[in-house]
């Protein structure tokens, strides 16, 4: 019987430690995963900081080509004749 008891003893110090380790672990981890979770947080905002200046960029873009377009409509057309001229060369030689 004192086997019993004394293997009893063995399993709730190994299980004492290991809890103790987890708790330790956790407690170290904490601080880590908080800098991830500030980091990801961070880079998602410059992504969509990012993303919004492409948006604002290609629409600014796009308005001053409808201008360009609008004001200029003979040169706009034979630029673009000219540009599908160029492009059609260049994929009929690959």
């Amino acid at each position: 019987m004192s086997n019993k008891g004394s293997s009893h003893d063995t399993t709730d110090k190994v299980a004492k430690t290991a809890h103790e380790v987890v708790d330790t672990v956790a407690e170290r981890a904490a601080p880590a995963e908080e800098r991830v979770r500030e980091s990801a947080a961070k880079a998602a905002e410059r992504a969509r900081e990012g993303a919004e200046y492409a948006r604002a960029r290609t629409h600014d873009m796009t308005e001053r080509v409808c201008d360009y377009v609008k004001e200029n409509p003979l040169m706009a057309l034979g630029i673009a004749f000219a540009a599908g001229t160029v492009v059609s060369s260049i994929l009929r030689r690959h």
